[in-house]
């Protein structure tokens, strides 16, 4: 798919996508190599997945990523209820272990997880790797060689081949550094706070009806938020929600009412609060109250 028709499509379902975005997502499908999205959070990442998979009108299988996350709660799981009772259903039966085993070990009797039922989909899907940044370096070595073959070995029943290969988006907020390898095995794709202009024209795309005095001056507070230090700044999802809750509230301006009203849709921690009441001044003047 070229990039202009990406960016159209993208469009078309409130997702406003750069040129630089859509070039990168088409080289993804184009060569058929994963693409790692950094970039803080809530600038639309894993987003961006979940409308690739509705443009492609495919599955969307997403793995979130934790501390701790291994293998094994990836990949797949025995049901060992239904295999028990498979055992008690047959046991008078005169059948040869090989042939019971056989029996318990089929892929009816599995508990396919995210990556296993990526490979196992009879239609190419998106398989977003959510915040890889959250897993540790185990966990990175193992997808590393998942990605490379989309293949999985199981003792009890063999190699299971992928019959289509997923469209692979990983996405981290930079939590920590990840190697070089599974760097050099992924495209690559920045994504950042949008520039003023292009925040109101998500806004305008996302919120239906929303005033555009009212978008020009959420857009103009979120770049006054995101200069200061705070401990969560607000990303482009708060931006949108609170546009929605303005909306809801028939509200036609920004002012310090508001603000003090509708606060939990963009600041997101009682000490960033309290920081910006300190600053009360500097965020009327920004609010333009």
């Amino acid at each position: 798919m070229k990039p202009e028709e990406l960016k159209e499509r993208y469009l078309d379902r409130g997702y406003i996508a750069s040129d630089e975005f859509a070039t990168a997502f088409g080289l993804m499908l184009a060569l058929e190599k994963p693409l790692l999205l950094e970039g803080p959070a809530g600038v639309g990442k894993t987003e961006s997945a979940k409308v690739l998979a509705d443009v492609l009108g495919t599955k969307l299988i997403r793995l979130q990523c934790y501390e701790g996350l291994d293998a094994a709660s990836t990949l797949y799981e025995w049901n060992y209820p239904k295999q028990l009772l498979r055992i008690r259903l047959t046991e008078n039966e005169d059948i040869p272990v090989d042939a019971r085993e056989a029996q318990i070990f089929g892929q009816e009797f599995m508990l396919r997880r995210p990556l296993l039922e990526a490979i196992l989909q009879d239609r190419a899907p998106v398989l977003l790797i959510d915040e890889i940044d959250r897993a540790d370096e185990a966990f990175e070595a193992f997808l590393l060689e998942v990605l490379g073959e989309f293949q999985v070995t199981i003792p009890e029943i063999g190699t299971l081949r992928a019959r289509h290969r997923p469209a692979v988006v990983l996405t981290s907020n930079r939590a920590r550094e990840l190697s070089d390898a599974l760097r050099r095995r992924c495209l690559y794709l920045w994504l950042d706070y949008p520039s003023f202009e292009r925040e109101i024209e998500i806004l305008r795309a996302r919120v239906p009806g929303l005033d555009a005095r009212l978008a020009t001056q959420i857009a103009s507070f979120m770049r006054f938020l995101r200069d200061q230090p705070l401990q969560k700044a607000p990303g482009v999802a708060e931006a949108i929600d609170w546009g929605v809750a303005l909306a809801e509230l028939h509200r036609k301006v920004l002012d310090e009412e508001t603000l003090e009203l509708t606060r939990g849709c963009v600041i997101k921690a009682q000490e960033d609060w309290e920081f910006l009441r300190s600053q009360r001044e500097r965020y009327l003047s920004a609010l333009g109250a």
